[in-house]
Formats: C-alpha cells, structure tokens, sequence
C-alpha cells in the first residue's frame, strides 16, 4: 500500500517578522526561564526568539508529499497542521528545486537564517526527499540552520540521520499521550506497510513520538511540542501532555486552537467540531504554563 500523497504546496518565506503565525515566537521573557544553553542557541532563531522574529526570516520548503497517518483536522490539499499557518502554498519542490530557491532567496535576503521542512505530508515520511534537501544546504550554505516538523511517527528510525546535519530543532506534533484520546484524532497510521485504525493505531504513534523525543534530547537536539487544542476531544487532557513532554526533555510547548471549517474539507470540519475560543486557548495555555515554557 502507498502512502497517500499530496500535489500542491511550495517555498514560503517570511522576512522582516518572521513567521506570519501570530503564535510563533516567544517573549525574552519568557526565554529568560530557558536554561542559558538553550536560550544561546535560539535567540536568533525567529521562531522562538521575540526579538529574533522581527530581524531574521525563515523559510519553508515543502518537498515532502506522502504522509504516514491521518488527522481528522487536516486536509493536505490545504497543508499540514505539522505547519502552523495553513493554506500557505501552491507546489510540491523537488529537492534540486528546494536547494536553488533556497540559494537565491538567502543571496537576496541576507537576513533568511532558518530554513525548515514542513509538510504537506511528513518530512520523515519522505527520507530520501528530504535528507537529500537538507545534505545539498548542509554543503552549499552551511551558515542556515535547518529544522523539521514531524507527527513523529517515523522520528526514532530518523534521530540518527537528523543528527548528521547541521539540524538542531525538531518539533514535534504530540496532540496526546493517551491512546484513547488519540483514537478520537487519528483514524489510522500507515505502519510497517498497513494501515492500522483506531486505538491501536494511536497507541503506536504515541510510542515512536515519545522514543523520538527521548533519542532528540539526548543527542542535544532541541524539541519543540505542538499540540492542537479540541474540544470536548483533548483539552482537558493537554496539560498532562504537557508534563510528559517536559519530562521527556522538550523544551517548548505550542498550544494551537484547532482550525476546523467546513469549506476545508477536513473531518472535524464536517461534522461541525467547535474550535476554542481564545478565552479557553488562554485557560489552556495558563494551566500548562506551571508545567512547562509556553509559546503565545
């Protein structure tokens, strides 16, 4: 069986604010709780840095088009919630294509200093695609950091070929540690050539992603947690995946609210799943802030 793939998604960047997501980014204060090597390896990342966000830019490139599991908030003909800003892109690149908008967006725009893989499948669903995109920049501009966005699914089998390159963040998309919950959320996982549904599906996604980030943080990798916030689903449930992941090493965690409109075609969509107001995304973020340094 293939993994399903996907047509339409391409480079991005943004400059001069970084990313374009209202969440993306965090305050100095908030980074002052970081420990002082992490806080030297991120304050000039626009991601995670306020400051950074305002004079360096990011770039995405989206050079990988199957995806290993299937969420009922994404549509990838729009994007993967694996990226925080959906909709963004038209192509898929191939790796030759990526490296030389790459190359030419950094001689155009000095201030590009991160390039990331994000969908609008899974990177690490698409080994070849991408680690041949990230050796090629690895070789012709070393001074970029790269980083990845992942379900995670396939992350454990990857740590070693991630720490070959010049990569030190990964975020991961962590939506539970409860395989009943994630039920709720995935329908299946593509897993050693079968799709497998449902709860048992779940138990083995919540398995490779919690090894994955183990293996990142042991090896010096930073590991950034997303988490889709649904209600009624997993909102009263994030804040122990929250202490998990700090336990396990990450360093971050983003709340997002879940996005889920009928004209995206997307399963929550359709049914007519509420998304959270901002006053409970707030609640949310507040209860797992004791726990762990927040993104906002």
């Amino acid at each position: 069986m293939d993994l399903p793939v996907i047509n339409s998604i391409s480079g991005e960047v943004a400059e001069g604010g970084g990313c374009a997501s209202h969440s993306c980014g965090s305050t100095d204060d908030q980074l002052g709780h970081l420990p002082e090597h992490i806080r030297a390896k991120v304050h000039n990342h626009p991601c995670y840095s306020e400051q950074a966000h305002h004079y360096f830019a990011r770039m995405h490139v989206a050079v990988a088009p199957a995806c290993n599991i299937q969420c009922h908030y994404c549509n990838r003909k729009y994007d993967c919630s694996n990226e925080s800003r959906p909709g963004v892109v038209s192509e898929v690149l191939t790796p030759e294509q990526a490296v030389k908008k790459v190359m030419a967006v950094a001689a155009n725009i000095p201030q590009m200093t991160v390039l990331g893989i994000a969908g609008p499948g899974d990177p690490l669903a698409n080994p070849e695609r991408t680690f041949t995109t990230f050796r090629e920049l690895s070789e012709k501009a070393p001074d970029i950091k790269l980083c990845v966005s992942t379900n995670g699914l396939a992350l454990p089998e990857s740590v070693e070929e991630l720490s070959k390159h010049n990569i030190d963040h990964v975020t991961i998309t962590i939506n539970c540690v409860d395989p009943d919950v994630g039920a709720q959320i995935y329908p299946w996982v593509f897993w050693k050539n079968k799709r497998i549904m449902g709860r048992e599906g779940a138990a083995i996604l919540i398995e490779q992603q919690q090894r994955g980030l183990e293996m990142l943080t042991e090896r010096g990798i930073l590991v950034k947690v997303n988490s889709v916030m649904i209600p009624g689903v997993n909102d009263k449930h994030l804040a122990e995946v929250s202490k998990v992941v700090k336990s396990k090493g990450a360093f971050l965690h983003n709340v997002m609210p879940l996005i889920a409109e009928p004209e995206h075609g997307t399963f929550y969509g359709l049914m007519g799943q509420p998304s959270p107001t901002p006053e409970e995304l707030q609640e949310l973020q507040d209860a797992c802030s004791g726990d762990m340094n927040m993104m906002r």
